[in-house]
């Protein structure tokens, strides 16, 4: 099953680093945000990954072109234009990176990638948030739901406080940052059949999360997978310092691969 990342965000709200470079290429402890997404599909078996680039995509594709001299220990004979390689470090990615145009809305991007992903289910999620999220089950779930399209249905911690505010000025409740709603956190898993609520003719100008989204729900075919974990985006420069933090204090619940591997030692 492909995963579908959408990767072509400018991502304005994180200051200078995003007039460089695409959101999706943002480093968390040193690595893209897009790469501990992908690590997350690929410890759960998933490598099969197309990238929706659009906003500086030669970026995205400059990086996967270089990955394995990027993670490699070798050493350059100048002199003898000799390149040795001491230690690799690669993934058991294929990577397809689809240009989807620079302004293009998430609609018409998933639209685009239609003849890459062919007649099969795919898995779909935004390439700027980061979660626990256990694919496996989420798959299972889809499964088991005879739906066309699941969401990961999430409670992010809220921004600000709520307050319950009487007529007459008085306030009853104070609940600092609230987080019993649901709101949709990406890691999709679609059928086929979804991608005909995309209109292709508009597509390119439409959200996912608008029309397509809501005619599967009235049509009932729309279904949540609520998860209760961990689930952060990189929205604004905060979330990137808070996930940089977690990252560096080997405290990130998103790192499922390295828990994985340190369990088997």
């Amino acid at each position: 099953m492909k995963v579908l990342i959408l990767a072509g965000g400018k991502g304005t709200r994180l200051g200078e680093e995003t007039k460089i470079i695409p959101k999706p290429m943002v480093e968390i402890g040193g690595y893209p945000i897009l790469w501990h997404i992908m690590k997350i599909y690929s410890h759960y078996g998933y490598n099969d990954f197309v990238i929706l680039t659009g906003y500086k995509g030669h970026v995205i594709k400059d990086y996967f072109l270089n990955y394995y001299n990027r993670y490699s220990d070798m050493t350059i004979d100048l002199a003898n234009n000799d390149v040795q390689i001491h230690k690799m470090r690669s993934e058991p990615w294929k990577v397809t990176m689809l240009y989807t145009g620079s302004d293009t809305f998430t609609a018409g991007r998933i639209y685009r990638a239609k003849n890459y992903i062919g007649s099969e289910s795919f898995m779909l999620t935004y390439g700027d948030g980061v979660s626990d999220v256990n694919i496996e089950k989420l798959v299972d779930f889809h499964a088991k739901s005879g739906k066309l399209v699941t969401l990961t249905a999430v409670q992010p911690e809220g921004r600000f406080g709520a307050l319950d505010i009487q007529a007459d000025g008085s306030i009853v409740q104070f609940q600092e940052k609230p987080s019993d709603a649901w709101i949709n956190g990406g890691f999709f898993v679609c059928e086929n059949k979804a991608l005909d609520y995309i209109d292709p003719s508009t597509s390119d100008t439409m959200m996912w999360e608008r029309a397509p989204l809501q005619n599967l729900a009235k049509d009932g075919q729309l279904h949540a997978y609520k998860h209760a974990g961990f689930w952060h985006p990189m929205d604004m420069l905060k979330d990137k310092e808070d996930l940089d933090k977690l990252w560096k204090t080997n405290k990130a619940p998103w790192n499922v691969w390295s828990h994985f591997e340190n369990n088997q030692k």
